[in-house]
């Protein structure tokens, strides 16, 4: 009877572990994820549309949906950064809140949250989803969904 005790207790204190280290791991990817989405802000309160990319994956396969449309490839979504945002004064100060990530996997990610951009004569603001793949180069975002609040 005692070895059964013994053994049972060994059994839920390894599950405990267990949970606790899965827990553990997911808040550290949690982490990793926040990390890519506060450098893209901060690129982009600097005027950094490049650098803002870089939270991107580098690929045809990118997909951006906003404003009723698709668009794939990461180079299509430069260039209609380049072209809405020509200069800092149009792209205003960036601030992400209300961040909810959710862990599909130990390589797939996905992001809620608000975004709103701070300019001189509007305040455009509104809802993001995101999903990140894990790459050999760190969390990239490999689709956007971006809408803007109607007011």
């Amino acid at each position: 009877m005692i070895k059964k005790t013994k053994y049972l207790l060994l059994l839920f204190l390894l599950a405990t572990m267990a949970c606790s280290h899965q827990k553990n791991d997911t808040n550290i990817l949690k982490s990793e994820v926040r990390a890519v989405m506060m450098q893209q802000q901060k690129f982009w309160n600097q005027g950094n549309i490049k650098g803002f990319m870089k939270g991107y994956l580098k690929s045809d396969s990118l997909r951006f949906a906003s404003g009723g449309r698709i668009t794939y490839g990461w180079q299509t979504t430069l260039d209609k950064y380049l072209k809405s945002y020509p200069d800092k004064k149009t792209m205003g100060r960036l601030l992400f809140s209300n961040i909810d990530i959710k862990m599909l996997s130990d390589k797939t990610a996905l992001a809620f949250g608000s975004w709103e951009l701070t300019r001189e004569n509007d305040h455009p603001h509104g809802l993001f989803t995101l999903v990140f793949k894990n790459t050999g180069c760190g969390w990239r975002i490999i689709h956007d969904h971006t809408s803007l609040a109607r007011e």
